[in-house]
This record gives structure tokens, sequence and C-alpha cells, in this order.
């Protein structure tokens, strides 16, 4: 039953933290993936608000597995670098790390950058980070407009945010910036999380839904299909009820995968080749 085409689940590279970027591209390829959600982080990728590394490399590396990069997904939940960055020096570095991930973006031939909301102090007022967020995303929107790469939003869960948890805060705050370079993303962990579904999402944001993270849980973790609680026929049938036809970002992020994470690519892969038109 094709639902979904093959270039439309894109592979992600943070579960092989500990092995080279060359194998991880090697592993997509041989996995049957054809596109790329990059994760610019150490040790594949060194970006930081100064500097990046080689994109050239990168996009050769590329090239010589047929593979595409769509999507960049700079590190803003380990590292200092964040959305709503509570101090002066720290909303600055932040600004310009982002900015630096959009020019690396561009370079690389991304179409979209998967951005959050950052998260503010527990001990302040909720309103005074969401207005330090808003400010750094209309900023990017405005500069990733000129690198022709539109921002993807999503939601994040509570212990990760104070701010957009839930798709009401991510639609807010679209509306409040109001760039036709911010759009949404769905998170399945954090949508399942917030007790929401794919259609309440696509009823409320529609087309401003470009990408996803289309990963299992339970609802919590970033699992392989068929690790977790979700069904993947009933997720995909969603999509194709919607006309959905964006990226499917794999941010497969549990450390049970880190040891192996070639072996759970492959069996992430062998659940939708099912679904996989022209199979």
């Amino acid at each position: 039953m094709g639902l979904i085409n093959r270039e439309q689940i894109a592979g992600m590279n943070i579960h092989y933290l500990f092995y080279s970027l060359e194998y991880f591209l090697d592993a997509q390829a041989q996995a049957g993936i054809k596109t790329i959600e990059f994760w610019p982080g150490t040790p594949h990728f060194f970006l930081t608000n100064r500097e990046y590394s080689d994109c050239r490399r990168v996009r050769r590396l590329l090239d010589e597995r047929g593979l595409t990069l769509k999507i960049i997904t700079p590190e803003n939940c380990t590292y200092q670098y964040q959305f709503a960055a509570q101090e002066k020096e720290q909303f600055e570095k932040s600004r310009e790390y982002f900015k630096n991930a959009l020019d690396a973006g561009e370079e690389l031939g991304a179409e979209i950058m998967a951005i959050n909301s950052g998260w503010g102090y527990w001990n302040e007022e909720r309103e005074e980070a969401w207005k330090r967020s808003r400010e750094m995303l209309s900023c990017l929107a405005e500069y990733a407009a000129a690198k022709k790469i539109r921002l993807a939003m999503e939601s994040l869960r509570p212990q990760e945010s104070n701010l957009a948890t839930t798709l009401a805060d991510v639609k807010r705050m679209l509306s409040e910036v109001n760039h036709s370079n911010l759009k949404a993303m769905i998170d399945l962990t954090a949508m399942g999380v917030a007790g929401e579904t794919i259609d309440q999402w696509f009823e409320e944001l529609g087309e401003d839904i470009i990408h996803m993270h289309f990963i299992d849980g339970n609802p919590y973790g970033h699992l392989v299909w068929g690790d977790g609680a979700h069904s993947l026929r009933e997720c995909l049938e969603a999509l194709k009820r919607h006309g959905y036809r964006g990226y499917l970002g794999q941010e497969i992020t549990e450390f049970d995968y880190f040891e192996d994470p070639a072996k759970a690519d492959r069996r992430n892969m062998e659940a939708y080749e099912p679904f996989i038109s022209g199979n």
C-alpha cells in the first residue's frame, strides 16, 4: 500500500554520535534512505556562533552516496544555545549560532531548518521568556527568508520547556511572529505527551505544517517504529487524509540505539517498506 514516497523519509545522525559521518551516510544508503535531516553536531560537524565546518566536504560525501540533505537541525537542547536564551550575552550568541546554522544550511542545500521555542527560567514569568523567544524567531525568520530556507517549529515536552509544549502554543507563536518563513512541524513524541493527534494538528494548522519528527513512542521516547505504542499504518493514513507530502525526520534519540545505530535504522526501514510507493 503506497502511503508515502521513499524520499519523504529523512534519516538523522543523532544516534550515530559514536561513529563517523562516513559510517552514518553509508548506513543510510544501505538502509534504502535517500534523504537526510542533518544534525550539525560534533563529531560529524562543528557549528558554533563563530564558525562551522567545511560544507563542501559534507556535500561531496552526500553526492558520492546518492543522498540529498533537505533539513538542518542545529543542536539546541544539550548545548548552551537556545531560542529563548535568558542572559543578554547568551541571547546574542545563540542568535549568531542559529544564523550560522542557516548559513551552513544554505551551503548544504537545505530547504528547512527545524527549530522550537526554547525555554525560560522556571523561576521567571513565562511571558518574559515568551517575548525573548518571539524576538529570536522573528529575527531568524527574516534571516532565513534571505537564505530561502523555511523554519519549522515543533512543540517540546513539558520537561524540556515552559513555552511551546502544545499545539495551541505553536499556533500562538506562529500567529504572533506572523512571518511567511516560520511554519510548524509535528513531533510525534511531544504531540503524544500532550494528548494530541495528527488530525488535530492538521485541522488547526493545515498547510502550515511543513515537517515532522515522525517516530514511535510510549508516548515518551524517540523510538524505532515497532518499539513503541503508535500504529505506523494509522499515522501514515492520517498523513494521507490530510495530503501531507513533507519530510518525515527519523529523530531516534534513545541511548539503547547508540551502540548499533545502523541496525536500528535497518529495522526502522523494514517497518516502512510495506507503505512506500513504487516498491
